[in-house]
């Protein structure tokens, strides 16, 4: 196992962590909280994008939500099932805590995730970028400033939710993975483009 300098691995992880909790910004998100309320379940293949840690003998997880800026550092997600430290480059151990910033992809079964393909180091991986329409400012949204930040505050304190945020004329809330189910239940409840669900947990192209 190849592991970076402690250097290398501060920035990286502290890169990470400023984005993570930018996102989550007012919503009261707590790492612990995450998992109080499992995420649909659908067994086909997903990609996600985080810090996989392991807390000594503990299960191997991925991070999706706020990472504490501290060294080593302490955060926690869904478990992720048929992961080999061994296996993979970019991981660094301290304290009893080995982790690393990696692209994992296996199926979602509503509470874990399962490799099916060798992770990637974040550092190495290149998307395909995907053109969001709802990012387009020629498709702003139209709800009032006022709504957006009431229905950011209901939804903010949603078991389940990760993250909330206002963003050209929408609402986006991140969850660990949404099959459609919540997206639909939002709309019924706010109307259509209002809040925008956002998988951590995306399906494979």
């Amino acid at each position: 196992m190849t592991k970076t300098t402690p250097r290398a691995g501060i920035a990286i992880l502290a890169a990470t962590a400023c984005l993570l909790l930018a996102a989550c910004a007012g919503t009261g998100a707590d790492p612990g909280d995450i998992m109080d309320v499992p995420a649909p379940a659908i067994g086909a293949e997903v990609i996600g994008q985080g810090t996989v840690i392991q807390k000594d003998d503990g299960p191997v997880e991925i991070c999706l939500g706020p990472i504490t800026m501290i060294y080593p550092p302490s955060c926690g997600g869904p478990e992720v099932a048929g992961w080999d430290w061994d296996s993979v480059d970019g991981a660094e151990t301290e304290g009893g805590t080995t982790w690393g910033t990696y692209a994992v992809q296996g199926t979602w079964d509503g509470t874990r995730l399962t490799v099916t393909e060798p992770p990637i180091m974040l550092a190495l991986y290149d998307p395909i970028a995907t053109e969001d329409p709802y990012a387009d400012p020629a498709n702003a949204g139209t709800t009032p400033e006022a709504e957006l930040t009431r229905v950011q505050q209901e939804l903010g304190a949603r078991d389940g939710v990760l993250a909330t945020y206002i963003d050209n004329g929408y609402v986006f809330v991140e969850v660990i993975h949404d099959d459609g189910t919540l997206q639909q239940e939002l709309d019924e409840l706010y109307g259509a483009d209002v809040a925008v669900v956002r998988s951590q947990l995306r399906p494979v192209d």
